[in-house]
């Protein structure tokens, strides 16, 4: 409780007003950093948060990039792959079949 003591004593004390002083100048700074305009701490949380969804995103399309890569490696390398694919893509067909589209809603 000697802390608290010491608080006390410097509120109650021989210099109380600058104590007193001191302490409106804090809150009114605190204050101003977290709710006033512009660079505020709701700011750097609402960046911070932002920038972790934009590398998750970012870390989306490497995945899907890396997909594509290799699904176009593979129709490249793969005559019969890339016939599936524009027959289904596409809906190319030989001379004679008939094409039926059916169509999911």
């Amino acid at each position: 409780m000697e802390i608290w003591d010491k608080v006390k004593n410097v509120f109650t004390g021989e210099h109380r007003k600058f104590a007193w002083f001191v302490l409106v100048v804090l809150v009114i700074f605190v204050f101003s950093w977290m709710f006033g305009r512009g660079n505020t701490i709701f700011h750097w949380v609402s960046a911070k948060r932002e920038i972790r969804r934009q590398e998750a995103q970012i870390e989306e399309y490497k995945r899907q990039i890396e997909e594509m890569d290799g699904s176009i490696d593979q129709r490249v390398t793969d005559i019969d792959t890339l016939e599936k694919f524009a027959r289904e893509q596409y809906r190319f067909s030989e001379e004679g079949e008939d094409v039926y589209v059916i169509e999911k809603r």
